[in-house]
């Protein structure tokens, strides 16, 4: 069976062009870990380092001879996070260290409770235990979403943003959260700033 790969077979859930898009997501299921603070800072980067041991786990079970009932080859897929202010500091200029997220990676259809749970504990010694206990497997509804692909530093978003709302208006819809999505097609870590792709990704609902 040719492996599954998100970018030919979920392109109305991850929009590769520059075109802003509307969509209805459909329900997914992820593997995810929150915190609070400067996403420049350490906590941050560790709190990512937990998730992929557990995501490749399960990509690799089968080489490793456990089977998962419905299991199938496929692509990882991408980092994503949802990103909002913490009380009281949602107006005013931006500070960093006020920022709360929910970051996490999708899991494909085979996977539910128990094939995460048997991941974590093949993760056990890969990740260190106090993040492995904040780790969760949840499942997200986020019904009507608006979307951009954003290429260049997170500090240029706003432009990006901009352009979106706009899109939003001309096309009869309206936000209804100031939170955000973000999807980094670009592994932040290793791609220039001038080059990263960041799908920006935003609930909506008809006016």
């Amino acid at each position: 069976m040719e492996k599954a790969n998100w970018r030919q077979t979920e392109k109305e859930i991850y929009p590769l062009k520059k075109a802003p898009s509307i969509t209805t997501l459909p329900s997914q299921s992820f593997i995810t870990i929150s915190g609070q603070g400067n996403p420049n800072g350490p906590e941050f980067a560790q709190k990512i380092t937990a998730l992929y041991p557990i995501a490749y786990k399960i990509r690799m079970a089968p080489k490793k001879g456990i089977e998962f009932s419905g299991a199938f080859d496929y692509t990882v897929y991408p980092l994503e996070g949802f990103w909002s202010l913490a009380s009281g500091h949602r107006d005013g200029p931006l500070d960093k260290d006020y920022l709360q997220y929910k970051i996490m990676i999708k899991q494909p259809s085979f996977v539910d409770e128990s094939v995460f749970n048997r991941a974590v504990e093949l993760a056990h010694d890969k990740v260190a235990p106090e993040l492995l206990a904040q780790v969760k497997f949840e499942t997200f509804d986020e019904g009507d979403v608006a979307m951009i692909m954003h290429i260049g530093s997170f500090d240029d978003e706003p432009a990006s943003f901009a352009k979106l709302e706009t899109f939003i208006d001309a096309s009869g819809y309206q936000r209804t959260l100031k939170e955000h999505k973000e999807i980094y097609i670009s592994d932040f870590r290793r791609v220039p700033e001038a080059k990263r792709k960041t799908i920006l990704r935003v609930s909506v609902e008809k006016k």
